[in-house]
C-alpha cells in the first residue's frame, strides 16, 4: 500500500512538475525573455537543461554601417584670394634703327646697318596697361646658324601707351649677314623682326 501511495505522489508530482515547465514555456514564448529562476523537477527526475542564450550572427546585409561624418567644409573668410588682375597689355610694333631722339624712341627706322654702327636699338611699342610685365629681347645672328649672341628683360608698369627700347653693341665691325630680334611679352614670343648688315 506504501508502494502504491509513493507511485501515486511522485505521479502527482511529475505531472505538476511538468504543467510547471509547459507554463515557464509558455511565458517565455509571451514575454521573449529567459526566466531568471532554473525550473525545479520533482523529486527523483533529473533536472532539465536551460536552453543556451544565443546571439545569432548578423549577417553583412543586416551588419548597420559605421557612422560617418561628412568631411566639414574648407573654412572661408569670406573674402577672395588675392589674385593679381591680368595684364591688360599688348606689343603694337617694334622698331629697329641705329639712333634715337629725345624721348628714347627709334629716330629713323632702318632694316640695314654697315659693319661699323656701334649700336643697333629695337624699340616696342605698347598699349594697354600693367602693374608688372616683362619685356624681352633676344638678338641671334641668322647666318651664323641663327647663333643667339645678346638677350635683354626689361620689366614694365604702365597706365597706357610706352616705349620700351633695347640695344645691343659691337666694338669691333658687325659680321655681314642676316639678323633677327625676337619679342617676348611674359615669356611669350609677340614679335620678330629681320635686319641685314651689308658691306
Amino acid at each position: 500500500m506504501k508502494v502504491q501511495l509513493r507511485h501515486t505522489a511522485l505521479a502527482c508530482a511529475t505531472l505538476a512538475g511538468m504543467l510547471m515547465l509547459s507554463a515557464c514555456g509558455k511565458n517565455e514564448q509571451e514575454s521573449n525573455t529567459t526566466p531568471t529562476a532554473p525550473a525545479t523537477s520533482a523529486p527523483g527526475q533529473p533536472m532539465a537543461p536551460a536552453p543556451a542564450a544565443t546571439t545569432a550572427p548578423m549577417s553583412p546585409a543586416s551588419t548597420p554601417a559605421p557612422a560617418t561624418t561628412p568631411p566639414a567644409p574648407a573654412a572661408s573668410s569670406g573674402k577672395s584670394a588675392s589674385v593679381p588682375p591680368p595684364a591688360d597689355i599688348t606689343v603694337a610694333a617694334v622698331t629697329i634703327g641705329n639712333e634715337l631722339d629725345g624721348s628714347h624712341a627709334i629716330s629713323k627706322e632702318q632694316r640695314h646697318f654697315a659693319p661699323d654702327d656701334k649700336a643697333i636699338y629695337a624699340s616696342v611699342a605698347t598699349t594697354g596697361r600693367t602693374d608688372n610685365a616683362t619685356l624681352n629681347a633676344k638678338w641671334s645672328y641668322e647666318d651664323g646658324k641663327d647663333q643667339p649672341f645678346s638677350s635683354t628683360t626689361e620689366s614694365i608698369a604702365t597706365d597706357g601707351p610706352a616705349v620700351t627700347t633695347f640695344k645691343v653693341s659691337n666694338p669691333n665691325a658687325w659680321p655681314i649677314g642676316r639678323y633677327k630680334v625676337v619679342i617676348s611679352l611674359n615669356g611669350k614670343t609677340v614679335a620678330s623682326e629681320n635686319f641685314e648688315v651689308r658691306g
